[in-house]
């Protein structure tokens, strides 16, 4: 999955953060195409509750959908989530990560990470779940973060001043 010349720039945060409008923004903002949360399409055909090797799907989903979508970058490639968030699913729903998740977190870095902040108003959607834990798994984005020695900024803001943020983070990332 790497290719040198593509800048890949993960949006990242707790539910209701806007992380798909924000990529989809990003992506038109720098005339490029992002990489979806392949997870989102994967729960929405589940009519039972998310199992261990659900997540271990989406995990492979979502690296299989990135390498797809990575020659069709223009420059920069903006990725709706990544895989950690299977890590942090994991962790707090089954009280531990898939191994081969863990095995591949560190092979797989973004250039930059915008983790998006928990200053928007909650959003109600059926695959959303913790309305209550935005602190705690904001948290928890700081810590998984910080433990791979990523280049992120959070964004915060909202309506337009969110956007410009994100647009002024990755600005001055690329020079």
């Amino acid at each position: 999955m790497n290719n040198p010349s593509i800048i890949k720039i993960a949006i990242v945060g707790p539910e209701s953060t806007g992380k798909s409008t924000m990529s989809a923004y990003l992506a038109e903002h720098y005339h490029t195409i992002w990489v979806p949360e392949y997870a989102r399409g994967y729960c929405e055909k589940l009519t039972e509750p998310c199992t261990w090797q659900d997540e271990i799907n989406m995990f492979y989903g979502q690296i299989a959908l990135e390498e797809e979508m990575l020659s069709q970058a223009n420059r920069i490639l903006i990725c709706d989530t990544t895989f950690i968030t299977v890590k942090i699913w994991s962790d707090e729903i089954f009280g531990r990560s898939p191994q081969e998740v863990l095995d591949e977190l560190p092979k797989h870095p973004y250039d930059l990470y915008l983790l998006l902040d928990i200053d928007m108003p909650w959003a109600d959607d059926p695959l959303r779940n913790f309305p209550d834990m935005r602190e705690h798994f904001m948290q928890v984005w700081h810590n998984e973060l910080k433990a791979l020695n990523a280049n992120y900024q959070v964004i915060s803001g909202l309506g337009d001043e969110r956007y410009q943020n994100a647009v002024n983070a990755i600005d001055a990332f690329i020079g």
